[in-house]
């Protein structure tokens, strides 16, 4: 029962993805970490299922605060990005391309069941610590620090992104935190579930072992492939700009002091917007017939 209801709230929040499709993945993502966050701490105000064993133990606090930072991290992603893509109009237009066609009801559904599926395997650090009545401290504290520090990297790398993209909006972003790594954004998105799924480490038993590492293994595995395609994006708009190849080549893609570079290779890029040229007066061409 506790795990349908934690699944039924980041269904609710997650529904969204009704109105457009990929919100199921952007804004339905911040606003279903919000609603597992706040599922949890009903549980863990009024008791229920293994929070019972926690009551009266450091431990119940522990978890009641971090219950509070998913609510605070989902409500601070889901509001960005809502708020990014409604002003921003290429934003949108970017977002509407890489999602393609609006699909039929059916796949639409598919898509808002196993997202929610998704953001519960995420959030198994916490959820199964509630579950089971973990009553361990350390390990939890030294997660729910490093979730901490994911959310203020990740705060502080969009104003940052803003601030620069505001001063010059044909560059991309090179300086604060990007000095260091190409998508600190994501890198403190990445070191958030990192903490999460540490918090929960005391707590997993037989087949949670596997549900959590698929879920870690998961969110990693998308921001690394935003990594890829951001940088793709990056590439064609800025091909032939020397200043960026020179940072793009440089600079690692997703984890800071770590040489793990990922950067499209110009001349091929070259010949892909030169194939997009070709086919889009091709359609034109064939439009005037």
């Amino acid at each position: 029962m506790y795990y349908l209801i934690i699944f039924l709230a980041a269904l609710l929040f997650c529904c969204v993805g009704f109105k457009e499709f990929i919100w199921f993945m952007s804004v339905g993502y911040g606003l279903s970490v919000c609603g597992i966050g706040l599922a949890n701490l009903i549980i863990m105000l009024t008791q229920g299922f293994g929070a019972a064993d926690m009551a009266g133990t450091p431990a119940y606090w522990i978890t009641v605060v971090q219950c509070v930072i998913f609510i605070a991290y989902g409500i601070r992603l889901g509001g960005f990005l809502l708020v990014r893509e409604l002003k921003n109009a290429a934003y949108k237009k970017t977002l509407q391309e890489a999602a393609g066609a609006e699909p039929p009801i059916f796949v639409k559904v598919v898509m808002w069941l196993v997202m929610g599926a998704l953001y519960l395997a995420q959030t198994s650090g916490l959820n199964y610590r509630i579950h089971n009545g973990e009553t361990a401290v350390i390990l939890p504290i030294i997660g729910i620090v490093i979730s901490v520090l994911g959310v203020l990297i990740e705060a502080l790398a969009d104003k940052q992104k803003s601030d620069q993209k505001k001063a010059d909006p044909n560059m991309v972003a090179t300086k604060g935190l990007y000095k260091f790594v190409r998508c600190p954004n994501y890198f403190g998105e990445v070191t958030f579930w990192t903490g999460t799924f540490i918090s929960g480490i005391a707590a997993y038993k037989g087949i949670q072992w596997l549900v959590a590492i698929l879920g870690y293994i998961c969110i990693v595995y998308i921001m690394f492939n935003g990594c890829q395609r951001l940088d793709k994006r990056q590439t064609k708009r800025l091909c032939g700009n020397a200043e960026f190849e020179e940072y793009a080549t440089k600079t690692p893609i997703l984890i800071p002091f770590i040489p793990w570079y990922y950067h499209v290779d110009a001349k091929e890029m070259e010949k892909e917007i030169k194939m997009d040229h070709a086919k889009k007066l091709a359609k034109e061409q064939e439009a005037k017939k």
